[in-house]
């Protein structure tokens, strides 16, 4: 028999495993191992919380959309590090990803408080859906990107995820018939120039956690609070230590969370996996927004009938001291902090674009509302 050179007996096992794959038996592909990125992402909510379950619904989205190559493991508050913390745990790559508001960042930059909750809209008349509108079609997302990393100089990469508002006016173990009344409580609200707007009225407003309010207010420590809305707060049992709920509230008109992931870790991500989780942060949004209709007209109908909760209508001469506290706390920052001027002056840019538009389409459904059988 003639020996074969090297070539040739490629040919003749090229031949043979051809032969075998037509006859589409025995010989099968060695699997091919999946490199799977695992990222941790510290939140600054309770477990117990509904925007906690909708991130672990992004988590979800992520790891099916990326075929089991990416995954995100949600972490409750105070995991890894306390809520105020995660910024600069998620810039050092203590963790590899953060959830909270971008104003708990306040004391970095004034101007935190804009992208997250513009009090009474920024003073310029948007709502939570015209809000949403200027981060997406407005220039908004763009200073987002450029807080972190201009105005914070941190290495992170932002993604709104969360429209939760309006937020409230919030809990109170006694009813209020005015802002004079509001005056003598001492009261939790967010951090940053929302607490300086409050007490700007005169209100002695502090913040914390939403995970130690309800323990502050059992201690007698608070005579009121706010926190997110009606089915987030009787998770954490709000309705246990309070009895009085306001509805309208003017410091979170609009509100929305954002997940930061450490900017090194998210520029190793393959293109196709960063696409992966800008859509899903992109569904989240969409998802929050029916989550909370139909969450928290559930809660508070539940709080009505199972928990005795009176809910009350906002003392009406708190708006116009709010609105005119905010813009004095606001044209007073803007002389300060360039940064913050320049976001404020595109918000209001694009609200008089926006607003004399979108407040017709309101009043619409306002209307449609009122006048239904439904509305009481």
């Amino acid at each position: 028999m003639e020996k074969l050179t090297p070539p040739s007996r490629r040919r003749v096992l090229g031949a043979g495993a051809a032969t075998v794959a037509s006859a589409g038996t025995l010989l099968a592909a060695p699997a091919i191992a999946q490199n799977v990125t695992r990222l941790k992402i510290q939140t600054a909510v309770p477990s117990s919380s509904i925007y906690f379950d909708l991130m672990k619904r992004l988590a979800d989205r992520v790891d099916k959309m990326s075929n089991g190559r990416l995954k995100m493991e949600m972490l409750p508050d105070g995991a890894v590090v306390a809520a105020f913390e995660i910024v600069d745990a998620v810039d050092k790559g203590v963790v590899d990803g953060g959830y909270a508001w971008t104003h708990y960042w306040s004391g970095k930059n004034t101007a935190a408080g804009l992208f997250s909750n513009p009090a009474a809209g920024g003073g310029t008349g948007m709502d939570q859906l015209s809000h949403v509108a200027w981060l997406f079609q407005g220039g908004g997302y763009a200073l987002f990107k450029r807080f972190y990393s201009e105005a914070l100089k941190l290495n992170i990469e932002p993604f709104m995820v969360q429209p939760m508002g309006p937020d409230p006016l919030g809990w109170f173990k006694n009813p209020i018939r005015n802002l004079e009344d509001f005056k003598k409580l001492k009261y939790r609200c967010p951090p940053g120039l929302v607490a300086e707007v409050f007490k700007e009225m005169g209100v002695n407003a502090v913040a914390m956690p939403g995970g130690e309010i309800v323990p502050a207010a059992q201690r007698g420590v608070l005579d009121a609070a706010e926190w997110i809305g009606p089915a987030d707060d009787m998770a954490l049992g709000f309705h246990n230590v309070f009895k009085h709920y306001y509805l309208q509230g003017l410091h979170q008109s609009s509100d929305v969370a954002d997940m930061l992931i450490n900017k090194t870790t998210c520029n190793k991500l393959a293109p196709d996996l960063k696409a992966i989780v800008e859509a899903a942060c992109m569904a989240t949004m969409t998802e929050t927004y029916t989550y909370n209709v139909q969450r928290n007209a559930l809660a508070v109908q539940k709080l009505k009938a199972d928990h005795k909760v009176e809910i009350h209508d906002t003392p009406r001469d708190i708006f116009p001291a709010f609105i005119k506290a905010t813009n004095t706390i606001y044209d007073r920052e803007a002389t300060k902090n360039p940064f913050f001027k320049e976001t404020l002056e595109s918000q209001r840019t694009f609200a008089k674009l926006v607003v004399p538009y979108w407040n017709k389409i309101n009043g619409l459904y306002y209307n449609l509302g009122s006048d239904s059988p439904n509305a009481k």
